[in-house]
Parts: C-alpha cells; sequence; structure tokens
C-alpha cells in the first residue's frame, strides 16, 4: 500500500513511512487545529492551490460529497491552501462545504513547505494527498498536475487498505478536468 505517484510535478512530495510533520493552522479566525489532536485516527491531507479556482472547487466539491466514506474509515479529511481564514469561510459557505479547510496562509505556505507540496513559482500549494496513519506516519501521498482534479479513488483505496475495510463507494476520478 505504500505509494507515491508524483510524475514530474511534486517530486519532493513526502514519501510513505515518513513521519507526518506536526503543524497547527486556522480553520476559522478564532479556532485552530493541530495535526496532533487527530492522533490515533487516520487523516487526510488534501493540499490545494487555491480558493475560488475551478479544479479546486470540483476537488473539493467531490470530496465534501464522499465525507461519510471517510467517516465509515474514522477518518478525518483536512483541506489545506495559502488562503486566509476569511478566503476560506467564504468559499465554504458558497460552495456548502462540511470539512475544515486550514489556512497556510501566514507565513505563507509554511505547512506545504513542510510536506515538500509548496509551488514556489506561484506561491501556491501543489495539488496533493496524503493519507496519514493514526500513529502520525505518512502512509500513502499522490500529487496531481495543478490543473488536474485527481479525483479520490487512490485515497479511498489506501483507506480502505489501511484500515482493512471497504465503503462500496464510487468516487467519480473526473481526470482531465482542466483549470
Amino acid at each position: 500500500m505504500a505509494t507515491t505517484d508524483t510524475g514530474k510535478h511534486g517530486a519532493n512530495i513526502l514519501k510513505p513511512g515518513t513521519p507526518a510533520p506536526n503543524f497547527t493552522l486556522n480553520a476559522t479566525p478564532d479556532q485552530r487545529l493541530a495535526l496532533d489532536e487527530l492522533r490515533g485516527r487516520p487523516v487526510v491531507l488534501l493540499f490545494y492551490p487555491a480558493d475560488w479556482s475551478p479544479v479546486c472547487g470540483d476537488e473539493l466539491a467531490l470530496f465534501n460529497e464522499i465525507l461519510p466514506d471517510f467517516r465509515q474509515h474514522n477518518a478525518e479529511l483536512l483541506a489545506i491552501s495559502v488562503d486566509g481564514v476569511w478566503c476560506h469561510a467564504a468559499f465554504a459557505h458558497h460552495r456548502g462545504l462540511h470539512m475544515p479547510l486550514l489556512a497556510d496562509f501566514e507565513p505563507k505556505g509554511a505547512v506545504a513547505r513542510q510536506y515538500g507540496a509548496y509551488r514556489e513559482q506561484d506561491g501556491t500549494a501543489e495539488r496533493a494527498l496524503f493519507l496519514i496513519d493514526g500513529e502520525g506516519v505518512i502512509r500513502w501521498s499522490y500529487c496531481s498536475p495543478v490543473g488536474v482534479n485527481p479525483g479520490a479513488d487512490g485515497v479511498l483505496s489506501a483507506l480502505e487498505a489501511l484500515t482493512g475495510t471497504s465503503t462500496g463507494a464510487e468516487a467519480g476520478t473526473p481526470s482531465g478536468t482542466r483549470s
């Protein structure tokens, strides 16, 4: 199950077997969330370039639809971009999102950099996914081209392998979706 698929883009993302760097980020203007608060359960980190971009909106909408599948595995889904909390709040409200959108805003991209998922050339995060086990170790990672929605099949398969259970869900992969 320990796989990473990066191609040329995202070649620096953290690989399976690596301890996941801890972080604390704002989820709202007055609430912070630390990764180590979720120890004991699987965590999916979804790094994305920016709120309001077409591909990011589609990707987050897909993950929002399959939140019950993550809950079935007792897994937490955290979405992270370099946008600020007020931008996240407006975006989540507009799109009806029910997952934490964490602001890797100041210092800009610090967490994305820790995970090897920061795009220096544009000052945004890569479109990267990480599955972290209950002990805080990365068990699966994937980096998609920034203009392509990777879908959820890969991370759901990795989560099923990690937990030894199946959701039986079809998590469409809208491959070829471009911004």
